[in-house]
């Protein structure tokens, strides 16, 4: 890919994990992000400005055909961390530091009204 992606370097994936706000090492062939509590789409921005808005979805880089004749993701974090890739970008996010529990789909909405309902009986 770009020279330019393998410049943005500036911090170490531990530092990362700490909660430091900065980007995460990136990764010869890969841009990668972390993404923000609770996010689900990409939030990438292409040449014109525009978000790319494509679904986070689970990456299992260790059964990809295509990552493993590259081996990035693998040399980097192991063969079974959690990652994260935009559908359309490819753009790969390593999940929150914030978010304690893992779900490929978020936590989702919490009610606002908090009420919890007996069933009903019937008769």
């Amino acid at each position: 890919m770009s020279e330019t992606m393998a410049d943005e370097s500036t911090t170490s994936g531990s530092e990362v994990a700490a909660g430091s706000s900065q980007t995460p090492a990136q990764l010869p062939h890969h841009k990668v992000k972390v993404k923000k509590a609770g996010q689900r789409a990409c939030n990438e921005k292409n040449e014109k400005g525009k978000f790319c808005g494509g679904h986070l979805k689970r990456w299992f880089y260790s059964e990809d055909v295509i990552e493993q004749a590259c081996g990035d993701a693998e040399k980097a974090w192991g063969a079974d961390a959690e990652v994260y890739r935009c559908e359309h970008c490819q753009t790969l996010y390593l999940p929150s530091p914030e978010e304690e529990k893992v779900n490929v789909a978020g936590q989702g909405m919490i009610s606002v009204f908090g009420l919890t309902l007996p069933p009903k009986k019937s008769s």
